[in-house]
This record gives structure tokens, sequence and C-alpha cells, in this order.
């Protein structure tokens, strides 16, 4: 069985929709029903037809992906969606064969059915090589490389990782095209993996919140009576918002007795409003609790935290830029 990824929308507007509908889709809605079409070059004459002023380089990449998403991709291939909205992976197997959603989103009327086997793996779990396999800028890929199906797949059913076998490209694929913005966002996320371990990921998240105007207190190692850290703003970190940190520095996701301990314990420490930073991330439970909880509580998984450290990086202290060399760069957006 091939190993495909079928994006949710350029910036992830698809993402709920897909995991609570158990489908992958894509756009091109201007298409219309393609049931009947019965070959590649018949839907490149319709995408050309359809969308007259756009060049025919671009056409045929179009067509390549909703030829895949309709006739290449088969029956009980495993299939994954990034989850911008949060560090992880939905993957699942397909479970039909295409159809026309006249009555869902623009964006996503083109489908296949699903059967998710998870929604929740950390992309922080998933190896280097793979992640840089998963970085395509296309919106509908395979991935091949380095034998990625057996090792995705034993990740989502959480067995132990297979073994990688390095294997040669017999020519370039279609896949080429990577997504340097995400593969920078992966070697970031991998650096920190590395270097902040353990209790020296409370740290990090409290250098971060120095940056952004608060005193902190970071527990020492061991026992921490449910709270990392405490903040709070103003010269002696008295004033408001003072928050209670609690950092899980796991690469398995948390679940919803993380918040409901730290929700407990807030007020012990004088703290108004809490944050939980999860390195794997949340189970799906976790983030249905936390949106009743939006007032009190926010949840940063590794994606929250590498936004967080972007965004106040230039206020880092310089030895936590020291251990985190970073540089900005411009890159030209893939059409």
């Amino acid at each position: 069985m091939a190993f495909w990824v079928v994006r949710a929308g350029r910036h992830g507007e698809l993402e709920d929709y897909a995991v609570t509908s158990r489908v992958v889709a894509v756009g091109w809605h201007e298409l219309g029903d393609i049931s009947a079409i019965s070959d590649r070059a018949e839907l490149q004459r319709l995408m050309s037809a359809t969308f007259p002023t756009d060049p025919i380089t671009t056409t045929r990449i179009w067509t390549g992906e909703v030829w895949a998403l309709k006739s290449r991709i088969q029956h009980g291939d495993w299939v994954a969606i990034p989850l911008s909205n949060r560090a992880a992976l939905a993957i699942g197997r397909i479970a039909g064969p295409y159809r026309y959603q006249a009555d869902a989103p623009e964006d996503g009327r083109h489908q296949r059915p699903v059967e998710w086997v998870r929604t929740d793996l950390p992309r922080a779990a998933i190896d280097q090589d793979l992640l840089y396999s998963l970085g395509s800028a296309l919106t509908v890929f395979q991935v091949r490389r380095n034998n990625a199906e057996e090792r995705l797949t034993a990740l989502a059913a959480g067995t132990a990782r297979a073994a990688m076998r390095r294997q040669p490209d017999a020519e370039p694929s279609e896949d080429e095209a990577i997504d340097l913005g995400q593969f920078a966002r992966d070697q970031i996320t991998a650096h920190i993996g590395r270097k902040f371990r353990g209790h020296e990921l409370a740290r990090l998240v409290a250098g971060i919140l120095v940056a952004e105007g608060y005193k902190t207190l970071v527990s020492p190692p061991g026992a921490d009576g449910g709270v990392d850290i405490v903040a709070g703003k103003g010269p002696m970190g008295f004033d408001e918002p003072r928050l209670a940190v609690q950092v899980k520095s796991s690469d398995s996701p948390v679940d919803v007795t993380v918040i409901r301990e730290l929700q407990g314990v807030m007020p012990r420490f004088g703290a108004e409003h809490g944050l939980v930073v999860a390195w794997g991330g949340f189970k799906d439970s976790v983030l249905r609790e936390a949106r009743q909880l939006q007032f009190s509580i926010r949840l940063w998984d590794a994606g929250d935290l590498v936004d967080a450290l972007e965004a106040a990086y230039e206020r880092l202290s310089p030895e936590l830029r020291a251990e985190l060399p970073l540089q900005r760069l411009w890159a030209l957006v893939p059409e």
C-alpha cells in the first residue's frame, strides 16, 4: 500500500472539517463533479478550459494533484493530513472511491472517505528525514523515500519505530518542491528536542516568558506540586496576569488529566491563568475540553512553542540565543 499526503487547505482551513467528516478533500470546485472522467488527459483538457488564464505548467500540476486524489490513490492506501493548527499529523486509510460533495466547503468538494487511525501524531515524534519527505509544497503527493510507509504506520499504531532503509530514487519524483518554511521550522523543532530535554524545556519556556515581560520562578528538577513555572507581570512579578505553567517534555501527547490537575492547583499558587506546554502535543479530548477554558488555560504544543520563540527571539537572553542560533531569511512562497 502507498502512503499519501493530502493537505487540508493552504493554511489548514479545512483540517477540522476533514477530520470530523472523515475525508481527505481538495479544492478546484470550479471543475464540478469529475466522476465520469476516465483519464488524465481528459482531466487536463477540462482544467485548461476551466482556468484558461493560468499557465499550462500550473494547470498540469493541478491536474496531477486532482487526478491523484481521484484515481491514483487506491482503496486501503495510507494517507496523512499535516495539521497546521497544531504540530501533529492525522493518519488513516482510504475507505472508498472518489466522490464530489456539492454541499461541502468550496475548497473541499473533491473527496475520498478515510478511516482515521490517529489524529494526534506529534511532528516531534517523526524522524527528520520523514518530515523532509512530508514537506512538499504540493497539495497531494506520494511519500516514497526510506520505507516511509512502514515507519509512519508504525508510529500511527504506537509500535516500535521501524528502521530506516535508504532507497535511491530511480528518477526525480513529483514531491521535490519542498516547503522551505516548514522545513526550517522542523529543523528548529528538532534542535529544541535535542537541546532542551526534560527540565531544560521549562527553562526555555521561562526564557520566552521573560522576553514577553514576565518575572518568572522556575521550580527545581523533581516534584513540583503540579507547576513548573510561576510568572507575573510588573516590576516584582506581582501584577496580573499571573500564570501557573506546567511543562511536559515527553514526545507523547498528554491527556485531560494534565489540564485538570493544573486547574486544580492554580488557586494555591495565586494564578488566575494557566499554560500547559506539551512538547508531544495533546490528545483530541484535551483540545475539546480546553475550548471551555479559553479564558483561564491555554495550550502550547511544539508548534506553538516555536511560534512563541520566533516572536520573542530578539528579546531572549544572550545565553538562550547562543543555544538557539537562528537567522531570519526571506524566501519566495511556492504558488
